[in-house]
């Protein structure tokens, strides 16, 4: 699958199923842990098989909200295992109520790393959901509450999906879409399975 056809396929899963997604948003968000949330787990993530998207301007799709994405732009990195790094490109609160997060994974190693490693561990994400970034979370502090993917009424992510295998020096796009915390939360912790949080600035 590539990123175009993805950022497609996501552009239509949000329109068709925003309305389903966002009565899902206490679905969505955790109890008052802060920021104490747990690693979900592992499993999968989605974009083509180690496809290099670093140099490539068809990689700055538009997001599932209808905005170019920067790839240039660095907001975070951070690193996972296996000499994985993840790049955050951009995290903006759109007018639907959610917050779309758009990133791109790096393979830095001399390896090829499996793309089955993001999508949590959560069965009924998994079943629907394989190799996808669907494990992600975001943690309001000051909020005292923790944001889980919104999924349509089929538990289906707002996410990425279908990666496989990065090969090594490639890197893959990936966007995940959030319950909008309150617009007096301006900033995140960010987290993916297997990579450490990041702290973002939510803009828009």
């Amino acid at each position: 699958m590539s990123i175009r056809r993805t950022a497609k396929s996501r552009r239509g899963v949000s329109a068709a199923a925003m309305a389903a997604a966002l009565a899902l948003v206490v679905t969505g968000c955790g109890g008052d842990d802060g920021g104490n949330a747990k690693d979900p787990g592992t499993a999968s993530s989605s974009k083509p098989s180690g496809e290099d998207t670093s140099n490539d301007k068809s990689a700055a799709e538009d997001t599932a909200a209808g905005d170019p994405v920067d790839q240039n732009a660095n907001l975070a990195q951070v690193n996972g295992r296996d000499g994985l790094t993840l790049v955050v490109n951009e995290v903006k609160r759109d007018s639907g109520g959610f917050v779309t997060v758009s990133a791109v994974i790096k393979n830095g190693g001399d390896g090829i790393r499996s793309g089955g490693q993001w999508a949590g561990t959560e069965s009924t994400i998994l079943a629907q959901n394989p190799n996808s970034v669907a494990g992600a979370t975001l943690v309001d502090k000051v909020g005292k509450k923790r944001y889980y993917i919104l999924r349509d009424t089929d538990g289906r992510c707002l996410c990425t999906t279908g990666l496989s295998a990065i090969q090594p020096g490639k890197s893959v796009s990936i966007f995940m879409q959030f319950p909008a915390p309150p617009e007096t939360t301006t900033e995140v912790d960010f987290t993916l399975p297997t990579f450490a949080t990041a702290s973002l600035k939510i803009s828009g």
